[in-house]
């Protein structure tokens, strides 16, 4: 992807579609509308996933606790697109088991009746069939939890994802689909013709410029900026955006090493919990609090913390200390208002398209796992306000940039190895969830051993990623690297923040720019990163 190409592309003719906001829903409704054909263009303000979209519980589901609340809807459409993003995305979805331990003989057949509703919802897109657990199969599975007082357990399936790696993805997709997706872009207003929406003003935060963007349709799905954007239409609009956030600890992966994640049903805020494997490390979460204003970078509350360690301890036989967590991240949920909106955990996750009387399209709510659908919805209603002809959406069998060849061949080997200074050697088998971008990246380590440098011993990357992430993949920041293109600030914060300075060197060499930058970066990233650190 070539920031620059874009820039000059967006300057010259009208667009088709304009579309504010990177995160999932807009970088789904770009890809849409460039799948139908139009001319698009995605603008985003920070980095791509920047906010709620890389901060999720990295989980592609149907919603168990909507079933109890009764939305069968929901979860019939989140299970239809979970498997569709399971097809479209094989190299970034992928099936796992979860397991409900069960400590009262009420909860079995309860929980046992539910799942097996929840795999009959879901169809020939179903992953695996549930069942009932005994306690030697329960420990075997997962075999930290908590002992005392178990009886047994539930097993069933749902599928997992890397986040931010999807974000990232889309946006190629989207470029490959001749879009023009740019980061770093900030609305500044609206232009109206009129009284009709026609584009945006925009400053390149990179260099200052403002210029102009003309679209027939333009499409707010900023998540929980939503509102500001919508005011920026229409100055008096009610807010319609509830903030709700939910906090997760990273542990060790010594705290849950089978294959199994374990979810708890039911938590004193009425959510369900989490501990989930992820690339090595362990995901506990989330939290439900309703907060009053948005941030760009939202931090964990001391009570959100303690509430995820006392569950840990509860559940896990080994509970983890202060000393164990390696990150905590935190994300704001938009969540369209209910009555005063201040319980957060039982508004609906449905998602909701406005359209004002100028013809701005808002799309807000929903989750990760129903993207596709959101998108889908918002172009249908851009298509309305700009006149188009409607055209079918084509993206329920779209391959997502990267889908095809899984890599086997990119483990350390004597292809992968300069024999004469040892470098290269630390080239890992880690490469799966770039797709068939691997190919590319593992030639480059062939082609210039030196790339296979690791960006420190703790985490799983090596420099040959940030070379592709800058060259391929729009990285403009070290914090676009370590926390999105890589996901090193979550794996291990503080690693992440000695590695810095070693990736600002490498950025700096790649995007020509200063040593003095170079510094900068790496201080602005240790600030940042402070804020993962228990």
């Amino acid at each position: 992807m070539n920031r620059a190409a874009f820039l000059d592309a967006v300057r010259g003719d009208p667009l088709d579609l304009l579309v504010i906001g990177g995160g999932a829903t807009g970088l789904g409704a770009a890809v849409d509308a460039a799948a139908r054909g139009y001319r698009a263009a995605l603008i985003e303000q920070h980095d791509f996933a920047k906010g709620t979209s890389s901060r999720s519980t990295k989980l592609v589901h149907g919603g168990v606790r909507y079933l109890k609340q009764g939305n069968v809807s929901l979860v019939l459409e989140a299970l239809r697109e979970r498997g569709l993003l399971a097809r479209n995305a094989p190299h970034l979805v992928r099936s796992l088991e979860f397991i409900i331990p069960i400590y009262h003989w009420w909860d079995g057949p309860f929980y046992g009746l539910g799942m097996k509703v929840y795999d009959a919802l879901a169809g020939s897109l179903g992953l695996s069939p549930s069942r009932t657990l005994t306690f030697d199969e329960t420990l075997t599975a997962i075999p930290t939890v908590e002992p005392e007082g178990l009886i047994g357990g539930v097993s069933y399936f749902d599928a997992q994802f890397d986040d931010a790696r999807l974000a990232i993805n889309l946006a190629r997709t989207f470029a490959d689909l001749g879009g023009f997706p740019l980061n770093y872009v900030a609305v500044t207003g609206l232009i109206k013709e009129n009284g009709i929406v026609r584009g945006v003003r925009a400053r390149d935060l990179e260099s200052g410029e403002d210029f102009e963007m003309r679209a027939r349709a333009v499409i707010n799905a900023t998540g929980v900026f939503g509102d500001a954007v919508r005011q920026m239409d229409e100055p008096a609009a009610e807010p319609v955006i509830s903030f709700s956030q939910g906090v997760h600890l990273v542990l060790p992966r010594h705290f849950l090493p089978g294959s199994a994640a374990i979810m708890v049903p039911k938590t004193g805020d009425g959510r369900v919990l989490f501990a989930v494997p992820w690339h090595d490390r362990v995901i506990v979460g989330t939290t439900d609090t309703p907060v009053d204003r948005a941030e760009i970078e939202p931090r964990a509350l001391t009570g959100e913390i303690a509430f995820l360690m006392e569950h840990a301890a509860r559940y896990l036989h080994a509970g983890p200390t202060a000393g164990d967590v390696l990150s905590v991240f935190a994300g704001l949920r938009p969540l369209v208002r209910s009555g005063d909106g201040r319980n957060t955990a039982a508004l609906s996750r449905d998602h909701t398209i406005l359209v004002s009387d100028s013809g701005l399209v808002t799309v807000t709510g929903g989750k990760w796992t129903t993207y596709r659908r959101m998108a889908e919805d918002a172009v249908d209603h851009a298509e309305t306000v700009a006149g188009f002809e409607p055209r079918p959406c084509v993206t329920h069998d779209l391959a997502i940039h990267g889908a095809g060849a899984a890599p086997g061949e990119f483990a350390t080997s004597p292809a992968n190895r300069d024999d004469a200074t040892g470098r290269g050697a630390a080239v890992p088998d880690s490469l799966a969830h770039y797709g068939a971008d691997a190919t590319a990246i593992a030639r480059r380590v062939r082609e210039s051993p030196e790339l296979a440098e690791p960006i420190h011993p703790r985490l799983p990357y090596f420099r040959a990623e940030i070379v592709h992430a800058v060259r391929e993949e729009m990285a403009r920041t070290v914090e676009d690297v370590l926390s999105r293109r890589t996901r090193a600030l979550l794996l291990d914060a503080r690693a992440s923040i000695e590695a810095a300075p070693r990736v600002a060197a490498w950025m700096a060499a790649e995007l020509e720019r200063p040593a003095a930058w170079a510094e900068a970066q790496a201080e602005e990233y240790r600030t940042l990163a402070a804020g993962y650190l228990m």
